[in-house]
């Protein structure tokens, strides 16, 4: 090998042994200059641009390695170069050399000359030989250098970003998130409201009789029956949110089973109260006509307290994997067959009262079937074991009772002031005008809750989910902008109120008297509304963080400490009557409200990330920890991303 022979690594330029391999280098330099000039006017106009802020997408672009290898390549040429330079004097020759020896020259590489672009932490160093045939790029040419710069000095400044904060868009991203829960449950409810009006369109239709029986059933069946049901299924809402977050996916399943079976137990004793409920209501000094009609429903009804023990763990089931369109689509099928069958039973068989009851249970029969088929054929039951009983499900019952429990007591508490209103309305000054007005501010507030209670589904799966994998920062963000969501839902709602409250109650009544009473009150309902979708929410973020005490606890407050006396004192010991009742329920949610803000605010969500590991045994579990899907560990350096794929995992 002749001792001239060049070292081809990447980053080494051509060292000439002897003074006429460098006079051939300059002579293959000049060669070249032309196609070195363009390069030279390339990178020139594209810093320009830079420095305008219009300089073309790609020259910055992470994936483009040509220009980043580059300047990657040069880092370690100039080093290189630099610390030569005092050891071995530069080339030179009488035809090239300039005259006055106030300026150094050095032999550099073409690298030099991008050292105002970009440079990527990831991208690779390329600048080899085999991509650089003809030695266009490492061809050394004389350049004039001042002494005195550094090379900082010689790099223009970095444009400054046009990029929104880190923060800003991790929200916009969890925000995405959470309305891509929420929307879909927004609809369910939408759905599930429409089932009731065609429920009560065709009681109607029955007459003044049925109508009055059936509405009758219905609260008595919400006191004693489905606000217990619903209260006690939310206590495995935590479990399931924070193992799914946990990647404990079996958990899912055994909690469902338990739920199930609580429900169950919980069923015999409310079906025993509903059967026996003619001589209750005859005690209680209703008519027996009235109570007939209320008996009859409720007797057709029994069956669906068995439907309900499975159809409230489904829905928490699917919706703490963040599923929740199969359950819009299983709720729309069910309510397009629920008005032929109301037809079929009412107009055609002749059923009365009980035929109205029996479509209302077989609607729930449709949504369960269509659920459980979805489960079982999306193969969601593979990994999760939900449709799959095992004896685990029979024991452990500590965790989910000490759920269940506090959230029944926070569920049974709202509802109940509800009906609690109707009564208080029945001793008013007007009973019959105020109970009718109390009525349709009911349905309207029922209507609205759909949006908020919506929202708290979403933000209660993403905090149980985030706290489950043991992130409490991305748990936080997920409350906190499920927070400010909610101010703007409560903004919109008090619009709506406020803006239709001459015109709301004319679809229901023509009465002169209802209308002036709802549209008095309906600013009220607003401002109501405005406290409580912040408080909706909250709760959401309390049972993802498996607290449902302290969320019972404040309602206990709110709504019987503080509420109550506000509203009995305002409507029976002044002149607002109608207007002190609500006006007491505004209190309850200002103070509602106030509290959750103060108890989210102090939260320590390090603190909760290890009680969800407890809850959920990730802690100790080390061969599932190590089961982490490739997506998610890929994903470590990109926050948004693992935010992405955590809500999609599974879906």
């Amino acid at each position: 090998m002749s001792p001239c022979t060049r070292i081809s690594n990447s980053f080494d330029f051509p060292m000439p042994c002897k003074r006429e391999k460098v006079n051939a280098s300059f002579t293959q330099t000049e060669q070249n200059a032309h196609t070195i000039t363009e390069i030279i006017l390339v990178l020139v106009s594209c810093l320009n641009q830079k420095s305008e802020g219009t300089i073309p997408a790609y020259i910055n672009s992470p994936s483009t390695t040509l220009f980043s290898s580059y300047s990657h390549c040069l880092k370690r040429d100039y080093s290189s170069s630099s610390s030569s330079s005092s050891s071995s004097p530069p080339p030179s020759s009488s035809s090239s050399s300039p005259s006055s020896s106030s300026s150094s020259w050095q032999s550099l590489p073409i690298t030099m000359c991008m050292a105002a672009i970009p440079v990527s932490s990831g991208a690779p160093c390329q600048c080899d030989h085999h991509q650089d045939p003809h030695g266009l790029l490492t061809a050394p040419f004389v350049v004039e250098t001042s002494p005195t710069k550094s090379q900082a000095e010689v790099s223009p400044p970095q444009a400054p970003t046009l990029k929104p904060p880190g923060s800003v868009s991790l929200a916009f991203v969890e925000g995405k998130s959470i309305l891509s829960l929420a929307l879909p449950m927004v609809l369910t409810g939408l759905l599930l409201y429409c089932r009731s009006m065609v429920s009560m369109l065709f009681l109607g239709r029955l007459g003044d009789l049925a109508l009055a029986g059936g509405s009758l059933a219905i609260g008595f069946a919400n006191i004693t029956g489905y606000s217990v049901l619903s209260g006690l299924a939310m206590g495995m809402e935590p479990i399931c949110g924070q193992a799914f977050g946990a990647r404990r996916y079996h958990l899912l399943g055994v909690a469902l089973h338990r739920t199930v079976l609580l429900l169950l137990s919980v069923s015999i004793p409310i079906a025993l109260l509903w059967y026996y409920i003619s001589p209750l209501l005859l005690l209680l000094g209703q008519e027996p006509a009235l109570a007939a009609a209320a008996s009859s429903y409720l007797h057709a009804c029994l069956p669906d307290l068995i439907l309900q023990s499975f159809l409230h763990p489904l829905r928490i089931y699917l919706r703490t994997q963040s599923i929740t369109l199969p359950l819009t689509l299983c709720a729309g099928l069910a309510v397009v067959l629920h008005l032929p069958i109301n037809y079929l039973f009412v107009s055609v068989l002749h059923l009365g009262i009980g035929g109205v009851a029996l479509a209302s249970v077989l609607f729930n029969f449709n949504v369960v079937l269509f659920l459980i088929v979805y489960i079982y054929f999306s193969g969601i039951n593979r990994s999760t074991g939900g449709l799959s009983f095992s004896s685990e499900c029979f024991k452990g019952w500590s965790s989910l009772l000490n759920l269940a429990i506090p959230s029944c007591i926070s569920v049974c508490l709202e509802w109940w002031w509800y009906e609690i209103m109707i009564i208080l309305c029945g001793l008013l000054l007007d009973p019959e005008a105020t109970v009718a007005s109390m009525g349709i501010l009911i349905q309207t507030t029922s209507l609205i809750y759909i949006f908020p209670s919506s929202l708290s589904f979403g933000v209660s799966t993403r905090v149980g989910n985030e706290l489950g994998a043991n992130r409490p920062d991305r748990a936080r963000r997920a409350a906190t902008v499920g927070m400010s969501c909610s101010f703007v839902l409560g903004l919109l709602a008090f619009s709506f109120a406020f803006s239709v409250r001459h015109l709301w109650a004319r679809v229901f009544t023509g009465d002169s008297t209802i209308l002036e009473l709802t549209g008095s009150v309906l600013p009220i309902l607003g401002l109501c509304e405005l406290g409580n979708c912040p408080q909706t929410t909250g709760c959401g973020v309390l049972r993802g963080s498996a607290r449902p005490k302290l969320g019972a606890n404040i309602n206990l407050g709110s709504f019987y400490v503080v509420g109550m006396p506000v509203a009995v004192g305002l409507a029976f010991w002044t002149t607002l009557d109608f207007s002190g009742l609500w006006l007491g329920l505004l209190s309850a949610q200002a103070t509602c409200v106030v509290l959750m803000l103060v108890l989210i605010e102090r939260t320590d969500w390090e603190s909760q990330a290890e009680r969800a590991q407890q809850l959920t045994g990730a802690a100790t579990d080390d061969t599932e920890k190590e089961a982490v899907p490739k997506a998610i560990a890929a994903a470590d350096g990109d926050e948004t991303d693992r935010l992405v794929i955590s809500v999609k995992i599974e879906q």
